[in-house]
């Protein structure tokens, strides 16, 4: 089997193999440790960590495979866990609360002397999409349990950490912490051909080193084209999914809009037959999306869990 001709030097981060083997592996546990101490800024300092063995987390390789857990000890020798998600746009915030249980359920202590004093649990995910546009700028999102009348944490042992790295828009000359330099070379890695100047400290030598592609052997390198395969597939059917489901929705919806504009009012009916169009273009998104991942060979199951449809919608779909 030949090997297919790439064009970049560096790996895509957003693939499934490079966020698991530049973050997820022992050998390479000095880079994860490098980028989590420069997100926690102080608050946490990691000495050392630990990969846990997510086999012992019963669920499928399929949801697995980009969701990772480390037990990290710190200066002060604390132990505390954190979860590494690369989280998909579809139902993140579900999966990304249902994967944080595992962590928390996993120490429970067999017997009647557990006293359920619970290690602090991370759960941080790089997302390569905007779940929030309210604030452009607003992409470190921390999640704790707050007290929704007094405004006051309430349980500060489960952090949820969400990072849209699409928001992160600052230049090479901008880049001053550390942690700028590591979101920096995140979200531009699959693009650049060498190491910027700005990121000079050693961590990112060995990062580019790591992540050159050149340097994979033949299994890593079939690894890598079979995983940027996957997410480009994923990508170009979000991307068209997107803009017929907006496209339709828009037609559609100004289509009923004029109609009910001339029964109620232009304006009262444009403004309702917009809403309803953009539903009706949602659904045919989902529809379209789960067209494409049938041609790519993913089950009922599978694509239930990715768009929302049930299996007898999908099971419909010419």
């Amino acid at each position: 089997m030949a090997l297919g001709n790439l064009d970049e030097r560096y790996v895509n981060f957003y693939t499934d193999f490079a966020f698991k083997k530049l973050f997820g592996t022992e050998v390479n546990k000095d880079l994860l440790i490098s980028f989590l101490n420069s997100m926690f800024n102080g608050k946490e300092v990691i000495r050392d960590l630990t990969y846990l063995n997510s086999e012992q987390l019963g669920t499928g390789e399929l949801d697995r495979k980009a969701v990772f857990d480390v037990y990290c000890e710190n200066e002060k020798g604390e132990k505390f866990l954190v979860e590494m998600q690369k989280a998909e746009q579809q139902f993140f915030k579900d999966r990304s609360v249902f994967y944080s249980t595992f962590p928390i359920r996993d120490q429970a202590i067999r017997g009647n002397s557990w006293d359920y004093n619970l290690k602090t649990v991370y759960t941080i995910g790089i997302l390569n999409f905007c779940f929030d546009d309210t604030d452009p700028e607003y992409f470190h999102h921390e999640v704790k349990l707050v007290d929704t009348k007094t405004g006051k944490v309430f349980y500060d042992k489960l952090v949820y950490v969400y990072l849209e790295m699409p928001k992160f828009t600052k230049t090479e000359s901008e880049l001053v912490t550390l942690f700028d330099k590591w979101l920096y070379a995140i979200r531009h890695l699959a693009t650049l051909f060498e190491r910027p100047a700005a990121l000079q400290e050693k961590v990112f030598q060995r990062l580019f080193e790591v992540a050159e592609i050149a340097k994979f052997n033949r299994q890593e390198r079939l690894g890598y084209e079979e995983s940027l395969k996957i997410y480009r597939d994923w990508y170009s059917i979000m991307t068209t999914a997107e803009k017929k489901g907006l496209d339709k929705g828009f037609e559609k919806g100004l289509e009923k809009g004029m109609a009910q504009g001339l029964e109620r009012g232009m304006a009262q009916g444009l403004e309702r037959g917009m809403a309803q169009g953009l539903e009706q273009g949602r659904i045919e998104e989902k529809r379209t999306i789960a067209r494409s991942l049938l041609q790519l060979g993913m089950s009922a199951e599978q694509i239930s869990a990715t768009t929302g449809l049930t299996k007898e919608e999908i099971n419909n779909i010419k």
